[in-house]
């Protein structure tokens, strides 16, 4: 039995038509549900009553840790490829919500079986939002059972994955049209960053990098295995292993981390500090691994190897609320810097928490206070926080008018305490700090498909993969055009030159649908007057420009980071 766990803002599903040979008849058509525990569930084959009673004894003790009063359970099979037969699963799955109407003190709904469904999820923030888990003997035989299958694959005939039928605004149908990742077999839920998707994540890391140095971080980079005794110190045994890989070297119990922090906290226990050296900002970019289900696996949107723009700022208490509004002032310039319209979320203390109510009611008034003063409206979630702190979730809202939680910035006075950090005050004595945990993008995999489908593909000029398509006429004007690409890209500009064989009207259009901000066109005419033709991405054109005033401005708006190319309408006369 296999099992997604979401604790989500809001989950609904409309029936589209039965699709198994065995369906429950419906009474509502479409259902909406708030504030709920969601189950996603695949029964399969051998599933028995214990592994219902198992799944259903879980999800009632963390529907109570997080003070839910409503569970949903749904079938959903794409969690599995050894699912039951329709009539036995339906008959375990109706024993599974029985049951758990029977142990559960509040409302337990669930989705029909058998039924095609269209379905949406808002998820919450907090770090134990999405589980997945595996039940019965099938879990604790989970890796032998790959061993015994012995699936082989043959590299010779190893495909993208089938994004057939996705509408042209997903982020998998854009990513495959401008050539930017794939997904294969062999690393399932990890992506292949082509170089044209490599390049996109290259300058988003490139822009923080640069706020990250203006604003006093030092860059670390720590090893993706530790022994898992790090781990038990650190909570995520207890709260995290059923999404970690852990494996066994020579003896060793070794876990990939999912988290950057007690590797952090790890590099600053290699040394004494003192007040002077505080606020301590340490980021990184390294890779992190969650051992999602594949069923729950989305393109960039939810994958298995991921990479945090992660930062953790060590500082006293009387620096705390300082450093709060000056991260808020850098949230609020990243996402106008997108176009990306975003809501503040100020998380509070769940029932099920580490620390004093005193030590809590400082820390979320601490948060308080650092979004009034940056004038941020904010909705308070009550009891959402994480278990060691309160926290302020940033959602953002894309063209599309969806929602995504992408920022993040957590209080914690609990890890330092477990790792016991100290640091020396200006009176001599050893005081406790502070850790800020935050992210800014979030995952770049996630930013990225969520940036791509606002975009719909058209990146900025200085985050599009080429900037510029130079295409000749004909054949006398080809050493022009390499001319023109060689000067481009002496000032480090990403030029491509086309010098195909493919008619003028081809390569126009094959610049278009590539969406490269800018082609030059050049002939005879610009020949002769040394001057460059331009188009851009929207069909606007000038003539007669001078190759030395293009560049310039081309310069100007990927070094200034201008949203959308600007350059063909500012050239223009006016009218």
């Amino acid at each position: 039995m296999r099992a997604l766990q979401l604790d989500v803002e809001k989950i609904g599903y409309r029936m589209i038509k039965p699709e198994a040979s065995i369906y429950e008849d419906v009474e509502k058509k479409e259902v909406e549900v708030t504030n709920a525990l969601a189950i996603l569930v695949s029964i399969e084959k051998g599933d028995t009553e214990n592994e219902a009673n198992e799944l259903v004894k879980e999800t009632i003790k963390f529907a109570k840790q997080q003070k839910l009063s409503r569970i949903v359970l749904y079938p959903y099979a794409h969690l599995s490829d050894n699912l039951e037969k329709p009539d036995m699963a339906l008959e375990l799955f109706k024993y599974m919500r029985e049951n758990a109407a029977k142990e559960f003190d509040g409302e337990v709904i669930y989705a029909p079986f058998g039924w095609n469904k269209q379905l949406s999820l808002n998820i919450k923030g907090h770090p134990l939002a999405e589980q997945s888990k595996m039940y019965g003997q099938k879990a604790a035989e989970k890796n032998l059972a790959v061993v015994e299958k012995k699936k082989r694959v043959d590299l010779s005939i190893v495909k993208k994955s089938d994004w057939s039928g996705l509408p042209p605004t997903d982020h998998r149908t854009i990513g495959e049209k401008l050539d930017l990742f794939s997904f294969q077999e062999v690393s399932p839920g990890m992506v292949y960053w082509h170089n044209n998707g490599l390049i996109i994540y290259k300058e988003l890391i490139r822009y923080i990098r640069e706020k990250l140095d203006e604003n006093d971080y030092l860059e670390i980079s720590t090893p993706a295995l530790a022994n898992i005794a790090l781990w038990y110190v650190s909570g995520h045994i207890d709260h995290y292993k059923d999404n970690m890989f852990m494996m066994d070297s020579d003896g060793e119990d070794l876990g990939l981390k999912p988290m950057n922090c007690p590797s952090t906290i790890m590099i600053y226990k290699s040394k004494r500090w003192s007040y002077k050296n505080l606020p301590l900002r340490l980021a990184d970019f390294d890779k992190l691994y969650r051992n999602e289900i594949s069923g729950a696996l989305t393109g960039l949107l939810r994958v298995r190897e991921i990479t945090q723009d992660d930062a953790h700022i060590f500082v006293a208490e009387n620096q705390l609320e300082d450093e709060l509004v000056s991260l808020l002032k850098l949230v609020d310039e990243f996402y106008k810097k997108f176009e990306l319209r975003y809501m503040a979320k100020l998380s509070t203390m769940p029932d099920n928490h580490l620390g004093s109510d005193e030590l809590w009611d400082k820390a979320i008034l601490h948060l308080k206070n650092a979004l009034e003063r940056n004038s941020i409206k904010y909705e308070i979630k009550e009891k959402e926080g994480a278990f060691y702190g309160p926290k302020i979730d940033i959602d953002v809202r894309d063209s599309m008018d969806r929602e995504w939680q992408c920022a993040t910035i957590q209080l914690d006075y609990q890890l330092p305490k477990r790792f016991d950090l100290t640091y020396t005050g200006d009176d001599g004595k050893e005081y406790t700090p502070v850790i800020i945990h935050r992210v800014i993008y979030g995952s770049l995999e996630r930013f990225i498909g969520v940036l791509t489908e606002h975009v719909k593909g058209k990146f900025p000029t200085w985050m599009s993969p080429s900037q510029v398509s130079i295409i000749p006429i004909s054949d006398k004007s080809s050493d022009y055009a390499s001319m023109i690409t060689k000067k481009l890209r002496e000032k480090r500009i990403r030029a491509n030159f086309d010098d195909s064989d493919k008619t003028l009207d081809y390569k126009i259009r094959d610049a278009k649908l590539h969406e490269v901000p800018y082609t030059i066109i050049v002939g005879a005419k610009e020949m002769e007057k040394n001057t460059i033709s331009i188009r851009d991405r929207e069909g606007k054109q000038i003539q007669n420009v001078e190759l030395k005033k293009f560049m310039e401005k081309l310069k100007e708006e990927i070094e200034e980071r201008v949203n959308g190319s600007k350059i063909v309408e500012q050239l223009l006369p006016d009218k």
